[in-house]
């Protein structure tokens, strides 16, 4: 009886740590939607090659209308949810400027950008943009999701992807989304 009033407090400290570490995305319950597309590829359709970790292994052109008046900065985070050992970031850029509307395909793997756009590091442990490598025969989905918010989050806002989702908390006023698949034969 003993070892089960040890063991009951010990699984409920690890299902919270766990559920922290795998923080979700900030409150939109009130955001604008906005559309977001690409000319690489169409929402729910396969992600070419040159997109990924197989090939050429740059960031796709992404465009976007719909941002609210408010809008001071946008925030991207492209994630695979089907991946072995968890949700897996390819990445992560954010203050992208308010009156922005497009993404360039080839955005440069460096911190900070013209204009003052900055990436972080992604799970690979690369800053900027890697594409979609998952394991042989299995189809992955890939989301690539904005943020429009309604402040320029600080500097280290975003050194990874749990520290920028709190920074964007009560900030988010639009949110967009587009996935595409891949599958490696």
């Amino acid at each position: 009886m003993r070892n089960t009033f040890i063991l009951i407090p010990a699984l409920l400290a690890g299902l919270l740590l766990s559920s922290c570490s795998n923080q979700a995305e900030p409150d939109s319950t009130n955001a604008a939607t906005m559309q977001i597309t690409s000319t690489a590829f169409a929402n729910g359709q396969p992600i070419p090659d040159k997109y990924t970790g197989q090939a050429d292994d740059i960031s796709p052109r992404l465009e976007w209308t719909g941002a609210p008046l408010n809008t001071k900065s946008f925030a991207l985070i492209c994630e695979d949810p089907d991946a072995p050992m968890g949700t897996f970031t390819h990445w992560i850029i954010y203050n992208v400027p308010g009156t922005a509307t497009v993404l360039s395909q080839n955005i440069a793997k460096t911190g900070t950008l013209p204009d003052g756009p900055r990436q972080s590091k992604n799970s690979f442990g690369n800053v900027g943009y890697n594409g979609p490598m998952p394991p042989p025969g299995t189809m992955h989905r890939y989301f690539f999701r904005l943020y429009a918010l309604d402040n320029i989050l600080k500097p280290d806002a975003g050194a990874d992807r749990a520290k920028l989702l709190n920074a964007m908390s009560g900030h988010v006023v639009g949110k967009g989304e587009l996935m595409g698949t891949y599958q490696r034969e």
